[in-house]
């Protein structure tokens, strides 16, 4: 006769939170708003601890400024190119007609020396020209990456939550300072919830991934779900 066989593996175990995230400081400062208390439900991208500004806002206004006085020197620079090829245009035109010249009797050697020197000349202005740009060209990279750099530290100055769940400490105490790597807060998620059970070497070939399992909490609630580690 066919009949029901129980072959479960009875385990004892806890319920732990799916996901949990310590959020840190990645800069110092001030906490200037009022904290949450442990328990409160936070959504993701919600502020959680904010710092004084100090002098941050000021140095990305000095870093901007540097930019633009970099990137207003471009035309300037660009001019000076221009206006050295042009020379030099005119040195190569000088010096062919004056080499042509000399090869026909109607000008010196003095002269032809003379034309040759400025078209060198004119050929050392552009390069100096060409070394001007790329000077400037490297100080307006340098201004970005300044701006980028202090643009970057304002936005440390707000610790927000990486995803939605609980608050298990309370935030930060208003006043307090932060330091790199000090604890802003601690998110959990609850949503799904992870059950963690031991399970004796005896029984470890009856289990595997995948698998269905069922769980009864202290209050009677019953679950079911599929084993996700073993």
């Amino acid at each position: 006769n066919a009949r029901e066989i129980d072959s479960a593996v009875i385990l004892r175990g806890q319920t732990e939170a799916a996901r949990s995230v310590v959020l840190r400081s990645e800069t110092s400062g001030l906490v200037t708003n009022e904290p949450l208390r442990k328990g409160y439900v936070v959504e993701a991208g919600e502020t959680l601890c904010v710092l004084d500004p100090g002098t941050r806002e000021a140095n990305l206004a000095d870093a901007i400024a540097r930019l633009k006085e970099a990137e207003a020197r471009v035309p300037e620079t660009k001019a000076r190119q221009d206006e050295a090829k042009a020379r030099l245009d005119e040195a190569k035109i000088n010096y062919n007609a004056a080499d042509k010249l000399a090869q026909g009797g109607f000008a010196s050697e003095t002269r032809v020396a003379s034309t040759q020197a400025s078209v060198r000349s004119a050929e050392a202005s552009v390069e100096s020209a060409k070394a001007g740009i790329d000077a400037t060209l490297s100080r307006i990279q340098s201004a970005q990456a300044a701006v980028a750099a202090a643009q970057k530290e304002i936005d440390r100055l707000t610790i927000k939550a990486t995803f939605g769940g609980l608050l298990e400490s309370d935030t930060a105490e208003i006043g307090s300072l932060l330091q790199p790597g000090s604890a802003c807060a601690t998110v959990i998620q609850l949503d799904p919830i992870k059950l963690v059970g031991f399970v004796p070497e005896t029984e470890r070939d009856r289990i595997n991934v995948g698998a269905r399992a069922g769980a009864r909490l202290l209050d009677g609630t019953e679950l079911t779900g599929n084993v996700t580690f073993l």
